[in-house]
């Protein structure tokens, strides 16, 4: 399995291609078409994988479908924050169709031809935050950037989702986390800060 991150335009956000021989999956919409597209390499892509609905994540989630005739999996809460700006702060950006999407719940498994994808909606950062385990790869969205926790102060945030979010977290097994901006981690040195915003959050 081999992982692209382009980082986007829009805040520096990441998008990942993941390819598997001439297959191809996408997590969060943030990059340019055309950069995914020079990545992709004419692979066929299976779907695309939302970690929340902020719209520095999702701003071409819709060109991506278009081109590559694929669904979008995201959390069952994103059309509450897809419809309102002032939610997903896109300033003014909103996504009114969603045909091409599938609401996912809870903690379940997709298997899409050479794909598994393990997927757990959380919370903390959004109402919509969803965690997707691949393999031996973790994606957070903006559950867990670099050595902090997503900000717990925007529409949905709040300390307690962290919280739980942070205990699921410390009890997946994974080998890299790839966070919604910055730096991939490896689990060792992410298990550690787990652990410390657990006791600090936990402490307050």
């Amino acid at each position: 399995m081999e992982i692209k991150r382009i980082i986007s335009k829009i805040l520096d956000s990441n998008t990942f291609v993941i390819s598997k021989g001439d297959k191809a999956i996408i997590i969060d919409a943030g990059a340019k078409l055309e950069d995914v597209k020079n990545e992709i390499n004419n692979k066929k892509v299976l779907g695309i994988f939302l970690t929340h609905a902020h719209y520095d994540h999702v701003f071409y989630c819709l060109d991506y479908a278009k081109e590559f005739d694929c669904k979008i999996y995201a959390n069952k809460n994103s059309p509450e924050y897809f419809l309102d700006s002032d939610k997903n702060y896109g300033e003014g950006f909103k996504i009114e169709d969603v045909l091409s999407f599938i609401f996912i719940e809870g903690e379940n498994d997709i298997e899409l031809e050479n794909f598994a994808v393990h997927y757990i909606c959380c919370g903390g950062h959004s109402k919509t935050d969803t965690l997707y385990l691949i393999e031996n790869d973790l994606f957070v969205g903006d559950s867990l950037i670099g050595r902090s926790v997503g900000r717990m102060d925007l529409y949905g945030g709040n300390k307690f989702s962290t919280l739980r979010t942070l205990e699921i977290l410390k009890n997946l097994e994974y080998k890299t986390m790839h966070c919604g901006h910055g730096e991939d981690c490896d689990k060792q040195e992410q298990d550690k800060v787990v652990k410390t915003w657990i006791k600090f959050l936990g402490d307050r």
